[in-house]
């Protein structure tokens, strides 16, 4: 009988302590693919403090920059399948690159396994003074009078910043030259030092500046005014009815991650996602969390891909 009691108190003691083990059991490598002080640098650091705090182990937010985010991707798409890594993945190299670069070395939805949506986002036009724009309809009307001269930056070929730009092209039949950075933060620190006219950014990287008036704000790239910038107008409800580029960040493994890991990290991404203070901060910066599930996220992925895919094709998007 004292054996019995035993070995059912060892097992419960067993039970308890994996139970309080830190999940995953060792240091959690988070990757972005963007140079720090851009948007998904931002939120990545917001997230994983949080994720730190909850899980008990050390998060570390790891800036792989290059490609449009395409560098990053890869690292994780042949990282080991243990959960140790995770990323913060853009619209981008999730359902992009499949379209520009001939040669990609990840497949995104055969080597990454989706697990939940983050944020969702609309970008912002900003300019330099010296511009002496201030309003969209300027900025066209000055771009049209220069075909070539007005450059603008985004965070790289192929991102959310490159296509609203493209976009916007085609829509306003203008020529504008666009500069690829490695990040949000390094093309507006460029912007901020009169480099460059323009950039497509996120508001986490441009909002302040625009605030300190530093730079302008034009207009917004979703289907209604930012609450976080409310007296910045849309592209569409300034000239162009349709006009829609709407940004997203999501979190994704490698590919060959066991069910039971990927359905665990839902589980505690989400539960950051959706605390109060999380979403305050991500809104404060721009960002709207839209946590979901990994199969979810696999079909939005897939309808993006289906939509950029078209506007790349008809907008004559190179990688070059």
């Amino acid at each position: 009988m004292k054996k019995i009691l035993s070995t059912l108190l060892a097992t419960l003691l067993a039970g308890t302590a994996a139970a309080q083990a830190p999940f995953p059991g060792r240091t959690v490598t988070m990757l972005v693919g963007f140079a720090p002080g851009g948007g998904t640098d931002t939120a990545s650091r917001i997230i994983a403090k949080k994720l730190a705090e909850n899980i008990g182990q050390v998060v570390t937010v790891e800036n792989k920059p290059g490609a449009g985010g395409n560098i990053a991707t890869d690292i994780a798409a042949r990282s080991a399948p243990d959960g140790s890594t995770i990323m913060l993945a853009s619209v981008g190299s999730l359902t992009v690159a499949p379209h520009l670069v001939a040669k990609l070395p990840y497949d995104p939805f055969k080597d990454l396994a989706p697990i939940t949506m983050a944020v969702v986002f609309q970008n912002l036009l900003v300019v330099h003074p010296s511009l002496g724009v201030n309003t969209l309809a300027e900025f066209v009307k000055l771009a049209a009078a220069k075909p070539g001269s007005v450059t603008y930056g985004s965070s790289g070929i192929g991102g959310a910043g490159h296509l609203a730009g493209e976009l916007f092209k085609l829509m306003a039949k203008i020529d504008i030259v666009h500069v690829p950075y490695k990040g949000g933060g390094p093309a507006v620190a460029d912007l901020l030092g009169g480099q460059i006219g323009a950039v497509f950014a996120t508001p986490a990287s441009a909002g302040v500046h625009v605030k300190a008036g530093k730079i302008r704000g034009l207009a917004m790239t979703g289907p209604a005014r930012s609450p976080s910038m409310p007296e910045v107008p849309t592209i569409a409800e300034s000239g162009y009815p349709g006009y829609e580029a709407i940004n997203w960040y999501a979190y994704v493994a490698a590919g060959k991650t066991p069910k039971d890991i990927i359905a665990r990290w839902n589980r505690e991404l989400v539960k950051v996602l959706n605390a109060p203070d999380i979403r305050e901060q991500l809104h404060h910066h721009g960002f709207e969390p839209q946590p979901g599930t990994p199969e979810a996220l696999t079909k939005y992925m897939e309808r993006e891909y289906a939509t950029w895919g078209r506007v790349v094709k008809e907008a004559k998007i190179t990688a070059n």
